[in-house]
């Protein structure tokens, strides 16, 4: 169990970084702090950067371990290449869920 656990703590931080730097791309770089309401604005802009960037990147390690174990480790465990196999995975995975929050906020305007 132990071993499992260290296993995926590497993962589940490349995946919380790239919640971090989607929102970080969608939410484009942080306004100048000229004046206090500027000040204040920044603040909720990181705020907001880390709430919904952490939990994108939540969604996306929950999904990438459940994938992880019931499909990569039984059908790519003995690969050469299943770190890349991984990371590419993990990648796509990203991709669905960005897909999916553009369509659940602009499109249907639900988030």
């Amino acid at each position: 169990m132990r071993k499992s656990l260290l296993e995926y703590l590497p993962w589940t931080l490349a995946a919380l970084l790239l919640g971090v730097s989607y929102m970080h791309l969608i939410l484009g770089s942080a306004p100048e702090q000229t004046s206090s309401l500027s000040f204040l604005i920044s603040q909720l802009y990181l705020f907001a950067l880390l709430y919904v960037g952490g939990a994108v990147g939540s969604i996306l390690a929950v999904l990438f371990i459940l994938f992880d174990v019931f499909y990569l480790q039984r059908n790519w465990q003995l690969s050469r290449h299943f770190f890349t196999i991984r990371a590419i995975s993990m990648l796509f995975i990203l991709v669905v869920v960005a897909t999916l929050h553009y369509l659940l906020e602009k499109t249907f305007d639900v988030i």
